[in-house]
């Protein structure tokens, strides 16, 4: 389904386009949360260190994979949104070839690169033949992680949000019986945990783009397509390297905070990666909404209704803070419960790390999500250098007070208080910038249209 989001009630159409959008984020994280899960239930307290170590490295990867989906999400929304589809085709294209070019490029790399970055963040012994064994089957798989996240990012661009639900609705349920297959049945270990997410990746990957091409056929357009074109290459890199930059830039502060982590030992580095993958699982679905927002705000800006923008924040907003009300009550009042769910015989010192960490961070999941809708407008209308200004603020300060905080505390608690400050003062910032791009494209433009009139 194709679906054009500059008509009708802005409210409506973002709920119905993001809601499914939503539900495929919660299936998506569910593939790193099984991961963690077996590991810590089937495996042993090792194991789950050891992939949630690794977790902190295949950040990187995703970042470069979500640069791609946004950026040419962004560029297809805008030119769908005005109806130059010929320029349409041309930007997902020429997406493919870059795309396939930068994770060739990624694999070789990471395939060299794994065992130096694992001790960059002093990972301990312990734990290190684990998880240089599960980034090495993770990057086999990066061309899936790509082109996954490009298929999805073209749906979106098109106002289609439910069959990459559909499909990560699958591959995620079959993720984790594949997991626990291997695991407990073959007895493979963390191995079994990272070809599960390869496997399954992968089939949801081909299903995707063959979904994708179809799709492409049934819209119309003149004469060819080029396959390639210079020009819609800059476009797509002008929203896609400042999002790959911000992101793996967001992932150099996680490794650096992970390698402060690792200085407490298995434990709680064991403890932290239960805490970070439900955290993740909260932020990461504020960030599909802002995914959602921008390609709907891309849409409108293609057709040249700026004013659709500044309703669809206050949309936005009503939406991400109904979802985080339970969340931060669950978390606050059971957050021990979903931590011991990771484990099998898990220590106190790492199920007391777990707990601290959702306390600190659950009630300023109505501050982030604030954030990530501005981010999400932004990012939707090419506003990226200050987008990325916002992004740095957040993770220069949480990154400097991590490690502040816990060399004057002595405690990992320390790490977590970092969190907050960030999180504020960023969105602070993305707030003010969302502001002004609208004085400046929807007060400023009505003002000047009243004045014609006159």
């Amino acid at each position: 389904m194709v679906k054009d989001l500059t008509e009708g009630n802005p409210q409506t159409v973002l709920w119905k386009f993001c809601l499914p959008l939503f539900g495929s984020i919660i299936f998506q994280q569910l593939y790193n949360i099984a991961d963690s899960l077996i590991a810590g239930k089937f495996i042993g307290e090792n194991a789950l260190a050891a992939v949630g170590n690794s977790y902190e490295i295949t950040l990187i990867f995703i970042a470069f994979a979500f640069g791609c989906n946004i950026g040419c999400s962004v560029i297809v929304s805008q030119l769908f949104g005005a109806k130059k589809y010929n320029q349409m085709k041309t930007a997902v294209y020429t997406t493919w070839i870059a795309g396939a070019v930068l994770c060739g490029t990624l694999m070789v790399l990471g395939f060299l690169l794994c065992p130096t970055l694992l001790r960059l963040i002093q990972t301990p012994e312990i734990v290190f033949a684990d998880s240089e064994l599960y980034l090495n089957i993770y990057i086999g798989g990066l061309f899936f992680l790509f082109f996954y996240n490009i298929a999805t990012g073209i749906f979106s661009a098109l106002g289609d949000s439910r069959t990459p639900f559909i499909f990560l609705a699958i591959s995620s349920t079959a993720n984790i019986l594949v997991d626990y297959f291997f695991v407990t049945s073959l007895n493979m270990g963390v191995a079994g945990v990272a070809w599960a997410t390869f496997i399954c990746q992968g089939i949801s990957c081909v299903a995707a783009m063959l979904v994708v091409i179809k799709k492409l056929a049934g819209i119309h357009t003149e004469g060819s397509v080029p396959k390639f074109s210079l020009s819609t290459l800059k476009q797509v890199s002008t929203v896609a390297v400042p999002s790959i930059l911000q992101q793996s830039f967001v992932s150099v502060g996680n490794i650096i905070i992970q390698s402060l982590i690792n200085g407490y030992g298995a434990s709680v580095m064991a403890g932290y990666s239960a805490a970070v993958k439900l955290n993740n699982l909260v932020v990461t679905s504020y960030g599909t909404f802002g995914n959602g927002i921008s390609n709907y705000s891309a849409q409108n800006l293609g057709a040249g209704k700026n004013e659709r923008i500044q309703a669809g924040f206050g949309a936005g907003l009503k939406m991400v803070y109904i979802v985080s009300v339970p969340i931060v009550i669950l978390y606050l009042l059971c957050g021990q419960t979903f931590i011991e769910f990771f484990m099998n015989d898990g220590s106190t010192e790492a199920i007391q790390t777990g707990v601290i960490y959702l306390r600190i961070l659950s009630p300023f999941y109505f501050v982030v999500a604030t954030k990530l809708v501005a981010d999400g407008i932004l990012r939707g209308v090419s506003a990226m250098g200050r987008f990325m200004i916002s992004t740095f603020t957040d993770l220069i300060i949480r990154v400097g007070l991590a490690a502040l905080f816990s060399n004057m505390i002595g405690t990992s608690t320390g790490i977590w208080m970092a969190w907050p400050f960030g999180w504020s003062i960023a969105t602070v910032l993305s707030i003010i910038f969302y502001r002004q791009w609208i004085r400046d494209n929807v007060k400023d433009k009505n003002v000047k249209n009243e004045k014609e009139n006159a």
